[in-house]
């Protein structure tokens, strides 16, 4: 008689749904208006009732805030804004308790100017050992005699990519690469000390029980050799503005350069040494999923987002285009619809009725895919984008002409009660960022115990993709579809989705339902107009 198999074990963040947490926008535990550690510490049974498997918590390290943490003067230390190193600790403490994993925000590419290393570079001056751990270099002189910028580069906030020091143009001095905000000196990877200092980083925060890392700016580490001009097409902006997934890795010298491979590697090692099922995410905005599929290689990174699902218009065919090109290239695939950087689906989907209808459609269809899913906080509330009134942002891309600001989908999140701040902390009045009255009918307290509202349907979805776990494992994707129409088989789930403006026909929907029941609807009825249905073939 043979042995019992051992049950099969995949690694947690194979098939998970992930929530995003924005720290600054989740929950106040002091009342100064601003989310911290402790408020998120005290939300934890939300998130496990809500039925996520882990949560990823933007950066909480200390930080003069000028990009809301993404300018990190110190990887060791909790701002204070946010609470301290304890409060960290407790937060992954009752996290594990609650059976949630915990993801935390590691930024790379660069440090803020505030960082100890770059006040030390700029103390010390051109040609010093403390200059090379960034990108500073010698202008050159334009056609006007008057020194320009090293290259032609732009920053993704506004203006080159380039300031020079010290800031006063009738001196002479070098120039620094910030291919983000001014306040954000991009780092240089080709600096034993980079590699070197964040593999200590990662170690800090491994040993103290974080169960996996985002990785900021994945593909922006290293820079072509020489750091050349971007070269531009005939008749091509250089406006930053522009999707980095429609521009050609030619044009761009700044991004997706093949050293940050060995890198990863690196860091695959390191996190395989650690117990746990350790793992890393990539924001990598590339060109196409070959390129996105480079970075999950067995050897390197465990998952990186695709935003090419994210960046997708509302159309079955663009959905089984982008699903179609991304599995026959990425083992494992992490699907995505929003973030703290991009318009809130529901708001991008067409607003109001519309936009949630097709919201809540396209998170069925994701959930439907192998792979894993995340979440951005709020979604399961169906918020919309906020049109935040310019004299309250507070992004620094706000006054970038034709960019705008991103405050809109990082307003605090409403919790409970009638008025701001909706529970979101104690006390009275807006929060950091303001919060429409109207969010009064959207707030967890409102939503919970109503079966007919968004989160409760979103519950039911989680809970449901979680009991088909086994079921779908190893189960092949077989695709089917319309310009209006999508279909998904994978094993006995079916899931159909119309992004049409009108109901497919009755027959249509019979002969789906042959042989099956409905699980989960998005809509009124199957087959409605911007409607995802799942069926159980029995």
């Amino acid at each position: 008689m043979s042995a019992p198999t051992a049950p099969r074990t995949d690694p947690w963040w194979l098939h998970g749904v992930v929530y995003q947490v924005y720290v600054r926008s989740f929950a106040d535990s002091d009342g100064d208006g601003v989310g911290d550690l402790p408020g998120i510490t005290s939300r934890l049974p939300y998130l496990r009732d809500l039925g996520v498997d882990a949560l990823w918590v933007t950066p909480f390290y200390a930080s003069p805030q000028a990009d809301h943490g993404y300018d990190v003067s110190d990887y060791y230390a909790v701002d204070p804004l946010f609470g301290q190193l304890a409060d960290a600790d407790d937060l992954l403490a009752r996290a594990h308790e609650l059976g949630l994993r915990v993801i935390v925000d590691l930024v790379p590419n660069h440090t803020s100017s505030q960082h100890p290393w770059f006040q030390a570079a700029l103390a010390a001056g051109p040609g010093s050992s403390e200059r090379e751990r960034y990108l500073f270099r010698a202008g050159r002189v334009g056609p006007d005699g008057v020194e320009q910028p090293p290259n032609n580069w732009m920053s993704r906030f506004e203006g080159p990519a380039w300031t020079r020091v010290p800031a006063d143009p009738d001196l002479p001095g070098e120039w620094y690469l910030h291919l983000f905000d001014t306040s954000q000196p991009d780092l240089n990877w080709h600096h034993p000390d980079v590699p070197a200092e964040f593999e200590r980083i990662l170690r800090f925060w491994l040993d103290r029980g974080v169960d996996g890392i985002r990785i900021d700016v994945a593909h922006g580490l290293f820079k072509a050799a020489g750091l050349p001009d971007q070269r531009l097409a005939p008749g091509e902006s250089a406006d930053p503005g522009e999707s980095l997934i429609t521009q050609r890795p030619s044009h761009t010298p700044m991004w997706n350069q093949p050293e940050v491979h060995e890198v990863y590697r690196r860091w695959h090692r390191l996190l395989a040494s650690y117990d746990g099922d350790r793992m890393a995410i990539a924001e990598a905005w590339v060109r196409d999923p070959q390129d996105l599929a480079d970075f999950v290689r067995r050897d390197e990174l465990q998952q990186a987002f695709n935003f090419h699902w994210l960046a997708a218009p509302w159309s079955a065919e663009a959905f089984r285009g982008v699903i179609e090109q991304t599995l026959a290239v990425v083992p494992a695939p992490t699907w995505v619809l929003g973030n703290h950087d991009v318009v809130r689906p529901v708001t991008r989907y067409g607003g109001g009725p519309l936009g949630l209808a097709r919201w809540r459609a396209a998170l069925l269809t994701m959930l439907a895919l192998p792979g894993s899913a995340y979440i951005h906080q709020g979604e399961e509330l169906g918020l919309p984008q906020v049109d935040v009134p310019r004299h309250l942002m507070q992004d620094p891309r706000a006054n970038v002409p034709g960019r705008g600001g991103r405050d809109g989908c990082r307003v605090p999140m409403p919790w409970s009660g009638t008025k701001p701040p909706f529970g979101f902390g104690p006390g009275e009045g807006q929060p950091w960022l303001p919060q429409p009255e109207e969010w009064a009918d959207l707030a967890v307290e409102a939503q919970t115990g109503d079966e007919t509202s968004t989160l409760e349907w979103v519950r039911r979805v989680l809970a449901t993709r979680r009991g088909l776990q086994d079921r779908l494992r190893d189960a092949d994707l077989q695709i089917e579809g319309t310009p209006s129409e999508l279909v998904l088989r994978r094993g006995p789930l079916t899931c159909h989705l119309n992004t049409g403006g009108s109901p497919v026909a009755p027959d249509r929907i019979d002969e789906l339902l042959a042989g099956g029941e409905v699980l989960l609807c998005s809509g009124d009825e199957p087959g409605g107009a911007d409607t995802a249905t799942w069926i159980l073939r029995l």
